[in-house]
């Protein structure tokens, strides 16, 4: 028997739960962390933060996050800003900007003054291999500074034209003209298990509204669609960059609420919520498994 304290937060809709690792010891199996993320068995979220003692000098905390189906993954951005929150409000630090550890680096995060927090997601990346992503004999057409690639999905009888982005974690960006009609229930899981993505990948759907709006959803690897998705955002505001629709800043409008995103052509900065909604424990014992 072990019990656990826990946080319940959500930064736009994105819910997490979130684990202090640094005073408490924390050992947890890839079922029981699918039986905490269960929303009828378990406390319910996206995703599963654990807050860790850092690794290296640079870094004030390791963050690691796990997805709903118990993988770990390497990045964030929503729960990046709900981990700054917590460390704060647990009193584990007061330091602002914080540097965090995560599977692919560093970030640094700083809390603003109204309560949003900004997040430097460090810089993207859009060659195939960088996902990775295999586009070898797919048909392919350049847009603006973008490259986008003819994938064929299985059942569909059209493919659909991504754009490949890789911001610490894989995404495949489409343009759709809605995405109140756009099928991401039904393509949503053909990209992100497709063969050509080796470590799958998660599917946006873009629609551009203006220079610098665009309204987004998001199937997740792992989790399937969210409410918001914050390196997901990342992903689609630079693609749109890229294929020339948009400029920077790009105001992203997700199910669960807006997020800013902020693009040189090298840094990205994404600024947004961070919300609380309670605290608990659990023991477990209690969690049901597979």
């Amino acid at each position: 028997m072990a019990f656990y304290e826990f946080t319940k937060m959500h930064g736009a809709g994105n819910d997490f739960i979130v684990l202090d690792g640094v005073r408490q010891q924390i050992s947890l199996s890839p079922a029981q962390l699918r039986a905490l993320a269960d929303r009828r068995f378990g406390i319910g979220a996206d995703q599963i933060l654990l807050v860790e003692p850092a690794q290296h000098g640079e870094a004030d905390f390791r963050y690691r996050i796990f997805n709903a189906d118990g993988s770990e993954v390497e990045h964030c951005g929503n729960g990046a800003r709900c981990f700054v929150r917590f460390v704060h409000e647990q009193g584990l630090s007061d330091r602002n900007p914080l540097h965090a550890e995560i599977a692919t680096g560093t970030l640094t995060l700083t809390e603003q003054a109204d309560g949003e927090v900004t997040v430097d997601m460090g810089i993207c990346r859009f060659e195939p291999a960088t996902l990775p992503f295999d586009p070898d004999g797919l048909t392919t057409r350049t847009t603006g500074e973008a490259t986008q690639w003819a994938l064929p999905l299985e059942g569909e009888a059209e493919p659909v034209w991504i754009v490949p982005v890789s911001i610490s974690n894989p995404h495949a960006v489409q343009v759709v003209t809605d995405v109140d009609t756009a099928p991401v229930a039904r393509t949503g899981p053909l990209i992100e298990s497709h063969p050509r993505f080796a470590r799958r990948v998660n599917a946006g759907f873009m629609q551009i509204l203006g220079r610098h709006d665009i309204r987004l959803r998001v199937y997740e690897r792992g989790a399937g669609e969210t409410l918001a998705c914050g390196t997901g955002a990342c992903a689609a505001a630079v693609a749109g960059i890229r294929l020339g629709l948009l400029d920077s800043p790009v105001r992203v409008q997700t199910r669960g609420g807006d997020l800013t995103i902020r693009w040189d052509g090298t840094r990205l900065a994404m600024t947004g919520p961070a919300t609380t909604v309670f605290t608990g424990r659990f023991d477990t014992d209690t969690l049901v498994g597979d």
